[in-house]
């Protein structure tokens, strides 16, 4: 892929031990510093919370590894999965952030960002289909997901149909359909119960697991955090702790 000019160092242009790193990221919006230099590394296989109070920069944190927000300065890389090299998010253009988020990230949010409109099944599709593939193989894919998180025989009720916990099984499946090297969930328990949380936290640090994959989740659950491989701690838009 043309990633435009390449400002990624030259110490990291080899493959990496690590899928994502940002350093010096900083994020603001008008006078308010969101973000400030703020450095991290995840590795493969790795699940980070990223906590903090109201207003700390975690969801920016988030929203700039993601590619989602663009840096104002620092640098956010990713290694390729074959090897290759490395990608600077902020190297690429809009439109080709968009496509690198399609294909190398998946996304789960509180609320799930469902298409009611569609049923389980569709839902998973839909990042398929927006990367070309075809209906019946973005089925097909959507179907093995949907079964691996235990919704099989689910996929053709509308969300509206399915419980808060399913319907969350139904968004962590469609972050998971397009082989994403990191998935980034922002609050994904915060609507549930306890328990229906713990399930879907279950199912989320599982697929996370992996050489060429990660989780990084931004939470104001304990329980959820401690559950995680590492902690990130936000304050004032500064990391304060990596634990």
């Amino acid at each position: 892929m043309n990633t435009g000019t390449d400002r990624t160092p030259a110490a990291v242009k080899t493959a990496a031990r690590w899928l994502l790193r940002a350093t010096g990221a900083s994020k603001s919006f008008g006078q308010t510093h969101a973000l400030r230099n703020a450095d991290v590394t995840v590795a493969p296989g790795e699940s980070v919370a990223i906590v903090g109070p109201s207003g700390s920069g975690k969801s920016t944190l988030l929203h700039v590894l993601a590619g989602i927000l663009p840096a104002d300065s620092g640098t956010v890389i990713l290694s390729r999965p074959d090897g290759s090299g490395c990608d600077d998010l902020a190297a690429l253009s809009e439109d080709s952030r968009s496509s690198f988020r399609l294909r190398r990230f998946g996304f789960v949010f509180q609320q799930g960002m469902l298409l009611p409109e569609l049923t389980a099944a569709e839902n998973v599709m839909l990042p398929l289909l927006l990367a070309g593939a075809s209906r019946a193989a973005a089925g097909e894919r959507a179907d093995a997901e949907l079964g691996r998180l235990g919704l099989a025989g689910l996929g053709g009720r509308r969300i509206g149909q399915l419980s808060g916990g399913q319907a969350q099984r139904v968004a962590i499946a469609r972050a998971l359909v397009t082989a994403p090297s990191l998935i980034f969930a922002d609050e994904p328990t915060g609507a549930l119960d306890s328990h229906t949380a713990s399930d879907v936290l279950d199912a989320l640090l599982e697929a996370g697991r992996g050489a060429e994959r990660a989780l990084l989740i931004v939470t104001h659950d304990a329980q959820v955090a401690s559950r995680c491989d590492r902690i990130i701690r936000l304050r004032d838009g500064r990391i304060e702790a990596d634990a």
